[in-house]
C-alpha cells in the first residue's frame, strides 16, 4: 500500500512547476488529508494540493481494496458522484467527526466511505 501512496504523491508533485515542488505535502491524519481535499482549486498550490488528495485517495481506496480481497467495506451507487465531490464531503465529515481529526488518513478514509457509501445486505 506505501507504494501506491508513493506513486499518487509523486505523479501529483511532477505537475507543479519547481517553486511549487518546495512545498512538501503529506497527508498522515484525518486531519491533514481533510485540509487538502478541502482546497478550491483558486490558484496553483491549491490545485496542487487537491490533485494530491484526489491521487492519495485514490492509491488508498485501490490498496484498500485489494487488501479486503474483494469484501467490499463500502458500494459506490450508480450513478457514482465526482470524485471531487466526494473528497469534499470527505473534509466535511472530518472536521464533523473529532476522532476522525487525529486517526490515520487512510483509516479515516476508508471509515468515511463506509459510512457514506454502505454497502446494502
Amino acid at each position: 500500500m506505501n507504494r501506491l501512496l508513493v506513486l499518487a504523491a509523486l505523479a501529483s508533485v511532477s505537475f507543479l512547476s519547481p517553486a511549487q515542488a518546495q512545498t512538501v505535502l503529506h497527508a498522515r491524519t484525518g486531519a491533514e488529508l481533510a485540509e487538502l481535499c478541502g482546497s478550491k482549486p483558486t490558484d496553483a498550490a491549491s490545485t496542487a494540493r487537491l490533485n494530491f488528495c484526489l491521487g492519495y485517495a485514490q492509491a488508498t481506496l485501490d490498496a484498500a481494496a485489494k487488501q479486503a480481497g474483494g469484501k467490499k467495506s463500502y458500494c459506490i451507487p450508480t450513478p457514482s458522484p465526482t470524485r471531487q465531490a466526494t473528497m469534499a464531503e470527505f473534509a466535511t465529515w472530518v472536521r464533523s467527526t473529532p476522532p476522525a481529526t487525529g486517526a490515520n488518513s487512510q483509516e479515516a478514509l476508508t471509515r468515511f466511505m463506509a459510512q457514506r457509501f454502505p454497502c446494502k445486505p
